[in-house]
């Protein structure tokens, strides 16, 4: 793949990740039903992101700048970008505040819950671009998604999540760029094939078996976020976008359906799917719907 491919495989899997999160939080404000996004009706506009959003900006812009992750840089970027009321864990904002005040990231990351590390779902909602940035070298993508958890995330379960998702995205990239679209089985099959042992391999697995079934019932075996843990998220954001590759709508309203953790995991999915479908519909693909990104709080400047 040339720069050129990268950089917009990167570009679609970021806006479907920012436009996934913005409107999933949507749907925390009171009086709003997953309801109406299914019959078609989407919340009045402007759409603010999240803590998903603005981590994964980072991601990307670290990418963009250097062609790799260096733990050191990145870590003090989600520091000096924290904004706290982007909806920041408290686990998060206590890492970022200790790394902001000069704690080095590998003491402070491993530190957290009485030394075990987090094994959140919070290096999974932010990695998907990078998956799509190295779509053709899934070697590179599990490495470098490694390295972009460990910043925050310790925990095997934490790391497994982020790998398993940024291997999503370079593969839903990887058939966009040319190769053959994986079926659904052949999708999920692939990631446990480089996810390590663990809780979210086993998720992972589980999912195939319930291809078929409603989201529903998907989000009530595999979870749906709402515990905010990498394996309580990561295996139903793939079983969504392994079901709904080709039309990003639908993905992000299942994830709005299943309730829990909605803005993470609209983020998560909504960054595979789109390095897959890009942005406006196509023939055979539904991407990102044009009026969504309009609706979506621009992202940051030093992003854009």
């Amino acid at each position: 793949m040339q720069d050129e491919d990268r950089r917009e495989l990167c570009h679609n899997s970021l806006t479907g990740l920012s436009v996934g999160d913005a409107l999933g939080a949507q749907y925390f404000v009171p009086g709003r039903h997953s309801d109406d996004l299914v019959e078609g009706r989407v919340p009045v506009a402007p759409w603010e992101w999240t803590d998903d959003t603005e981590m994964a900006c980072s991601v990307a812009a670290q990418l963009r700048k250097f062609g790799t992750i260096d733990q050191d840089l990145l870590a003090e970027a989600f520091a000096q970008r924290c904004e706290p009321y982007r909806g920041y864990g408290p686990g998060a904002v206590v890492l970022l505040h200790r790394i902001r005040d000069g704690v080095p990231w590998r003491t402070a990351a491993p530190e957290l819950f009485d030394g075990q590390g987090s094994c959140g779902n919070g290096a999974a909602m932010r990695v998907a671009p990078l998956g799509a940035y190295f779509a053709d070298e899934p070697q590179r993508v599990a490495e470098e998604a490694a390295r972009s958890a460990e910043v925050t995330h310790s925990h095997p379960e934490g790391i497994a999540g982020a790998v398993a998702v940024a291997l999503a995205a370079g593969l839903a990239g990887a058939a966009r760029w040319g190769e053959a679209r994986p079926s659904a089985m052949e999708f999920l099959t692939a990631l446990t094939d480089w996810v390590g042992r663990g809780e979210v391999r086993d998720g992972v697995r589980r999912a195939r078996d319930l291809f078929g079934r409603g989201v529903e019932e998907a989000a009530y075996e595999l979870g749906n976020g709402s515990r905010v843990t990498a394996q309580d998220t990561v295996p139903f954001c793939v079983w969504v976008a392994a079901t709904h590759l080709d039309d990003y709508p639908a993905a992000v309203t299942a994830c709005v359906r299943a309730g829990g953790d909605i803005d993470t995991t609209a983020a998560i999915v909504g960054g595979i799917v789109a390095a897959y479908t890009g942005i406006g519909d196509q023939p055979e693909v539904r991407g990102v719907p044009r009026a969504w990104l309009a609706a979506r709080e621009p992202l940051p400047d030093w992003a854009a």
